[in-house]
């Protein structure tokens, strides 16, 4: 690990400053994934900027019936919260299904949102990948490429976004909230990630300095049935080879509202778009459910390794459809 400067931010002011003013800074929260890759050499920031004491540790319910949560918050304390428990139960699975308990009592909310991909081309810095090198190549193109995404990848890069919460995220319609030296401003989590395209090292949308300072979650998908699945090479503490987020109203007999999201297929959480537009308005049923997300994954561009993907997201989407809309509360 090389040396670097290490500054304990005590405002969002003083923390964005202290970035813009310095391009090779990174922001330090928990440090579980940002440790990680100093330690392998992936990263190596001249000044870490600590934002783990700043006040963003709340989570608190606003006058229109959303939800803010602190970019500081603790994975497992916003997993246990009574108003994320009981509105948005697809946030609590999804963030009780990544890492450890022990990982979740350090990894924060803004964290969590900014990891970058766990690709073991991109954290080994003897094989070429264009995300840690832009132009060195994409090694698990022809590589071993059966974890890699299906939906949205480029010649540039086929890895996939490891989070759990920024599916959920993404199904709630949620918004993140941003600050930087030039004020603040949101942006939908659907959006907040990019596809790689051509600069696969730009992960996100966020711009250079700007400090996620919360998550807001609407209260359009507040108290509906809500679900999170996740399918992975083991039990626990693995990341997903395919995973859905789904919320989902159904009223006398007719989906009202569907949010459906895919985690372990692209380079960001991928919303399902089509597969809900084929669905507002119709009657649930196993048929309905697979036209649907068939519809949806029709775009799914397998790798050599990883057509199985396909079939398991599609299996794991309809089943929690299907359970969705028996709920007593969906009728």
């Amino acid at each position: 690990m090389k040396t670097f400067r290490y500054v304990r931010a005590h405002s969002v002011d003083e923390a964005t400053a202290a970035h813009a003013g310095r391009p090779a800074s990174r922001y330090l929260g928990g440090g579980t994934n940002l440790v990680d890759l100093m330690k392998l050499g992936v990263e190596a920031p001249g000044t870490l900027i600590d934002v783990s004491r700043l006040p963003l540790d709340a989570v608190e319910e606003l006058r229109d019936g959303s939800v803010r949560v602190g970019a500081t918050v603790r994975n497992s304390d916003l997993a246990a919260h009574p108003l994320v428990r009981d509105r948005y139960p697809v946030l609590a699975q999804a963030l009780l299904s990544g890492a450890s308990g022990q990982l979740r009592n350090v990894a924060t909310t803004g964290g969590n949102l900014l990891q970058r991909t766990r690709c073991p081309y991109f954290q080994d810095l003897s094989k070429p990948c264009n995300k840690r090198a832009p132009g060195s190549g994409c090694g698990a193109r022809d590589g071993v490429n059966r974890d890699h995404a299906v939906l949205g990848h480029s010649p540039q890069c086929v890895a996939t976004h490891p989070s759990d919460m920024a599916v959920a995220l993404a199904a709630l319609d949620a918004q993140v909230e941003l600050q930087g030296t030039r004020g603040a401003r949101t942006l939908p989590a659907a959006e907040f990630h990019r596809l790689p395209g051509d600069r696969p090292d730009q992960d996100t949308e966020i711009a250079h300095g700007e400090l996620i300072t919360g998550v807001v979650l609407p209260p359009s998908g507040a108290g509906l049935p809500s679900a999170y699945r996740k399918a992975r090479d083991r039990a626990s503490y693995a990341f997903a080879l395919a995973s859905v987020g789904v919320v989902l109203g159904v009223e006398e007999s007719v989906v009202r509202h569907v949010r459906i999201a895919f985690g372990g297929l692209a380079h960001r959480p991928w919303r399902a778009l089509r597969a809900e537009e084929a669905l507002l308005g119709a009657a649930p049923s196993d048929e309905a459910f697979r036209r649907a997300v068939d519809a949806e994954l029709a775009a799914a561009e397998p790798l050599r390794d990883n057509a199985f993907k396909v079939r398991l997201a599609r299996n794991l989407a309809c089943d929690v459809l299907r359970r969705l809309a028996a709920s007593p509360t969906t009728s």
